[in-house]
């Protein structure tokens, strides 16, 4: 029987034993609102207020700056839009290399009378200080660059950034999704004012996530309705998702020095064997040595240099068992050109080439090996070799 490969993890990782352990009870015994007042409502209420603590110290903040959301798209809308309420100023800045989840929210932003400014990136992908000093300006109501990038793996200078914004007084928000979990993640050290994150990028539930607000930060709640998160998120709060995104930051801080080792070989693995399977038919995509080793893009040609079809190439390696992406969004089947790989550089037919392999602390050197003899056949019977 086939052994199937997942090398999709920044799409969504594997929920941990550890954390569905932890979830149970706040599915079937622990089970009250914690907005109620009774016995059952207060259990659940402390069990939700000592993890938002715990999460807190886990990336240096304190407990009231924490909101918990449905993930990480709500926790960018959130960021945005409530950062948004409160500046006069009506210019934003980001990357045409952030997630849609930003570059959606910013562009309903510029429906609304918001200037969009999309700073210019480094061969690797990056923005790098020097680019966004001369973009800043007195009309600035907000700068929002990711941590990760989704795609490429490739590290923004976050504290860099922000200590230009900090020193002009322009709130920060960073998209940490791909990041944190895998890296240390530190609210003070990145200097930022808002953050997001997500609890199935790091072995957590989907649907669970948290917004970071600095205190004393410009920011207006974004969802209304009941009085919940002191009247900063309306909604009935998702206890068992809050109780499994604590445990699965917990599990990733405790093992985080191991499975970076691990994962960190596992990548060098990779690079190597396609290197050396296929030649100049591989290129590596933003900053391979640099970034997080959790995320590899590649772009595969033939033995022509020509762009290889997207979708072939991810389906023949479904065939094989190996379960990767593009990066790119999928509509009725139809591949479109990563907008990150166009962002770059990349004409269509490349953006359309390129594979994204994003590793997980359950992945294996047998996995690697799987992989690159798998990516290999596939190209040569199409390259006609």
């Amino acid at each position: 029987m086939m052994q199937t490969v997942y090398l999709d993890n920044a799409a969504t990782s594997p929920i941990d034993p550890e954390v569905v352990e932890a979830m149970i009870p706040c599915l079937q015994e622990d089970y009250g609102n914690a907005s109620s007042i009774h016995h059952m409502g207060r259990k659940t209420s402390v069990a939700v207020e000592s993890w938002r603590g715990r999460i807190a110290r886990f990336i240096g903040a304190e407990a009231s700056e924490i909101i918990f959301t449905s993930g990480g798209t709500e926790s960018n809308n959130a960021a945005i839009f409530g950062a948004l309420e409160n500046s006069t100023r009506k210019q934003i800045i980001t990357a045409r290399t952030e997630h849609n989840a930003v570059l959606y929210p910013v562009e309903q932003a510029a429906k609304m009378g918001y200037e969009i400014v999309f700073a210019d990136l480094d061969h690797k992908g990056r923005v790098l200080p020097g680019e966004l000093e001369k973009l800043l300006g007195g009309d600035t109501a907000l700068v929002t660059l990711m941590h990760v990038n989704n795609e490429t793996g490739t590290i923004n200078p976050i504290p860099e950034l922000t200590a230009l914004c900090r020193s002009r007084g322009i709130p920060f928000h960073c998209d940490t999704v791909q990041s944190i979990g895998k890296i240390p993640v530190d609210v003070n050290e990145l200097g930022v004012d808002f953050l997001s994150m997500s609890a199935h990028k790091f072995h957590g539930p989907k649907g669970a996530g948290a917004l970071y607000v600095r205190s004393g930060a410009p920011w207006s709640p974004w969802m209304h309705g009941g009085s919940q998160e002191r009247g900063r998120r309306g909604g009935t709060l998702n206890v068992a998702g809050i109780v499994g995104l604590g445990k699965a930051l917990d599990v990733a801080h405790e093992q985080m020095e191991k499975n970076s080792a691990h994962i960190a070989g596992l990548s060098r693995l990779l690079v190597d064997g396609l290197r050396d399977a296929l030649g100049s038919q591989v290129r590596f995509n933003g900053d391979p040595d640099g970034g997080i080793p959790h995320i590899l893009s590649v772009t595969v040609t033939d033995d022509k240099n020509q762009p290889l079809d997207g979708e072939m190439l991810l389906l023949n390696l479904d065939i094989e068992g190996i379960c990767c992406s593009n990066g790119s969004a999928c509509t009725s089947g139809t591949i479109k050109p990563s907008h990150v790989m166009l962002a770059l550089g990349y004409d269509e037919a490349m953006a359309k080439s390129t594979l994204r392999f994003s590793l997980g602390k359950t992945n294996t050197e047998e996995d690697i090996g799987q992989t690159v003899r798998a990516l290999s056949d596939v190209v040569k019977r199409h390259s006609g070799g």
